[in-house]
């Protein structure tokens, strides 16, 4: 029996996410698979590279840092996190990304992106580092109007999230029977129409279907709760999510701000251990 983990994304709202799987890596607790959606992709690989605490540790130490994320960046590059610095330099300069461990480790990791030209999901497994495969986790966690098109593999790319944000029912139609979701909303919580679609609109203009997805964002996110809560029900999920709105924006300079969101999901994580390890484990 496949098991895996689902990451759901919302930009730093994934640091509560990260506090969960590093107490998992500390309690050397490892699904077979991890499925990870734009945060949830780019927080998650280090997950396959083993190295707890790799990404609140960067996040807080570049948070400030013009080279790494900010209005600069988005007005210079297009890009409101620099791609070439947050992506390339960062994890071969500054806080070095184990690539041989990433490499090793069996754990199949798939990310999820968009596919501008259809507005469709587009999985992509990653079983080996590369620029080219940092470029795919890249692809999964860029926001539209945040963020350029990412040119890749003949595909054209942004935000997973668009278009697949709680990738559980590909994960189960993909051999994985019994999961582990990670949610970055608390119960209750349901999405509305962006009230950003006019600009929406304007910036993907050359992407029709891009924009049709954006537009029923919403109505995807809510039926994709309600088919998590329904497999929660029947055991066929475990699913961890805060217990309230997570103190924190889509963006964040702030390390204090970032730490707490952080520490609120250790603490998830430290509630929920006994709880994984035997939905997983046994």
């Amino acid at each position: 029996m496949k098991k895996g983990l689902i990451l759901e994304g919302g930009a730093m709202r994934g640091l509560f996410t990260c506090g969960i799987i590093d107490v998992m890596m500390e309690n050397d607790v490892w699904p077979d698979g991890l499925v990870g959606v734009s945060a949830g992709a780019a927080f998650g690989c280090n997950m396959k590279s083993r190295q707890p605490g790799r990404a609140i540790r960067y996040n807080k130490r570049f948070a400030n840092d013009a080279r790494y994320s900010g209005i600069r960046s988005l007005l210079t590059t297009g890009d409101y996190f620099n791609a070439a610095f947050a992506y390339h330099v960062v994890p071969t300069q500054y806080d070095l990304f184990d690539d041989e461990a990433f490499n090793r480790n069996p754990m199949e990791f798939v990310c999820v992106c968009t596919d501008v030209e259809t507005g469709k999901p587009v999985y992509k497994r990653l079983d080996q580092c590369s620029d080219t495969a940092y470029d795919w986790i890249r692809a999964s966690a860029s926001m539209p109007l945040c963020s350029r098109v990412v040119n890749i593999e003949g595909y054209k790319l942004l935000d997973g999230g668009v278009s697949d944000s709680i990738p559980l029912e590909w994960a189960e139609n993909n051999g994985y029977e019994r999961n582990v979701v990670i949610l970055t909303q608390p119960m209750g919580y349901r999405k509305h129409h962006s009230r950003l679609m006019p600009l929406m609109r304007i910036g993907l203009h050359r992407f029709p279907q891009m924009v049709e997805a954006m537009d029923k964002r919403y109505l995807m996110y809510n039926r994709q709760l309600d088919y998590v809560a329904e497999a929660e029900r029947q055991g066929r999920c475990l699913v961890i999510r805060p217990d309230g709105k997570l103190p924190i924006g889509h963006v964040c300079h702030n390390p204090q701000q970032m730490e707490r969101v952080y520490q609120t999901g250790r603490q998830a994580g430290l509630q929920y251990i006994n709880e994984i390890k035997k939905y997983l484990c046994e």
